[in-house]
This record gives structure tokens, sequence and C-alpha cells, in this order.
């Protein structure tokens, strides 16, 4: 059984400030797929088995994609934009983004893996044996958007299958992913809006409206021995965060927590 082949972080430091993002009048970046390059970090996407009564058909997830299945929501232009602001923003080596198969053998070729919608997946006995695996390997999932008590029990279901007796937690401030890079506190733990929570208010002020009863959560699920490896965004919409990073209606402090977030999270699965 081969390892995880984990890439050696070069020294991430951050480069400049978020506030650009939010101020690109076009959005240039959305269809057109980033050039090839191997590199030490790619954001993977996971394609995974939908539950079959929450199914999607094909391509009503994505502007743009050609495919079928919840694990689209947001592609690319959200891949495409993180993407480049990881390599804005630190000195990681980093490539294209790319989406796999859970059951892809290629798939341990890559530390950091995405999952949007989980709330409505329905992993295989072979896709669950494969994330596990690739878990207990030392790679790091981060799942995201999804929303309520009946999509949060699909998903603790599942992960139990996964990693069985293995509790989910609440992020602590103290965490040491909460500030590898960014020091993320409490006060930062906020509703992430996606675009369908914002509402033109009078004189044309975009507000931010936050569906009743959805309190966001910064959660974790850690291996065996310890290690935090999975990371949950719940009730919080990170995806569209990046997805409406050059939109001037979207918030751009919004926007700068999200990738604040998932920086800290690349980084930490890359150094531990």
């Amino acid at each position: 059984m081969r390892p995880l082949r984990l890439p050696i972080l070069c020294a991430a430091a951050a480069l400049a400030v978020l506030a650009q993002y939010g101020r690109v009048p076009e959005r240039g970046m959305d269809d057109a797929p980033l050039p090839r390059r191997e590199a030490e970090f790619h954001f993977i996407r996971l394609e995974y088995t939908d539950l079959p009564q929450f199914h999607r058909g094909w391509g009503r997830s994505s502007r743009d994609g050609m495919g079928s299945g919840w694990w689209l929501v947001d592609w690319p232009a959200a891949d495409n934009h993180f993407t480049t602001g990881v390599e804005r923003l630190t000195r990681i080596d980093t490539g294209d983004p790319r989406h796999l198969r859970l059951t892809d053998p290629n798939l341990f070729d890559y530390p950091w893996i995405y999952a949007t919608q989980t709330g409505w997946w329905g992993l295989t006995d072979a896709e669950i044996a494969r994330l596990r695996e690739y878990l207990l390997r030392g790679g790091y999932l981060v799942v995201d958007d999804f929303w309520g008590p009946e999509q949060w029990e699909i998903f603790r279901q599942t992960m139990d299958r996964v990693l069985p007796g293995q509790p989910i937690t609440d992020i602590q401030e103290s965490d040491s992913v909460m500030h590898v890079l960014y020091d993320i506190q409490e006060k930062d733990r906020t509703f992430i809006p996606g675009s369908r929570h914002l509402r033109r208010g009078p004189g044309g002020v975009i507000q931010v409206v936050q569906p009743e009863g959805a309190a966001p959560a910064w959660r974790a699920i850690n291996d065996y021995r310890n290690r935090m490896v999975v990371a949950v965004n719940f009730n919080t919409d990170v995806g569209d965060a990046w997805e409406f990073a050059d939109v001037p209606y979207y918030p751009e402090p919004m926007t700068a927590l999200a990738y604040r977030y998932d920086i800290n999270y690349i980084i930490y699965s890359m150094t531990h």
C-alpha cells in the first residue's frame, strides 16, 4: 500500500490584504480552466455519489459544468478563484484545480480535498472505504455548504461509517489550525453567506439575510491519533465567498474570512 505523498510546504507568508477581491469588474476566470501545471498543491474537488432521492441531473449544479450531481455546485469558479488567491497570498507552489472521484487511485497524490453539499451525499461502501483509507494515511478533507438538521444527520451518519467512534467537535480558538498562518478568533466565527442570502436594501445597500435558525458552526473530526483530518463548515457557504470574490456586491470581509479559514486548513494539512 503506497503512502499518501505529502508535498513539502514552502514557507507560507501573506503577501497582501484580500481587499482586492470584490472589486474586479469582470469574471473572466470563471469559465476558462487555469493552465495545467504540476505543483505542490492542487485544489481537489471530490466527485461523489448522491443519495438517489436528492440526485441532481446533468449540468444543473454548475453554471457551466458538464457532469451530474451535487459535487458540481460552484464549480469551476470557486476552485479557480480560491486557487488564484492561494497563489497570491502564500508561497505555496500552486497548480491548477482538479476534480477526482473518491475511488480514483490518484487521490492519494494530494493532501487536501474539498467536498460541497455533503448533506446530500450517499457514499457507496467503496467510497466509504477509500475515504477512510485516505484520511488514515494523512489526507485532509474540507466539507462545506450544507444546512439544517436533516443534512447534518446525513453527514454525521456518513462520517460515522468512515471513522467509527470519532466525534465531531467544535474547533476551539486555541486549536493550532486557527493560528497556523492567520489568527482566527472567536469573533470570526460568523455567517458566511451564499449569494442567495444577499438582498439589495434601501439606497442599494447590500444586506445579508441569514436563514432563520442557521447558526454557523466550525467543526472538526480527528483521526485515531488525534490529528485533525476533517474541517466542517456547517450552516455557511465558503464556496460562494470564493466564487463571488470578484463581484462588487458580495461582501469583501466575508470573502477575506473564507480565504483565511481555508488557507489555514491547507497549511495545517501540509505540515501536520
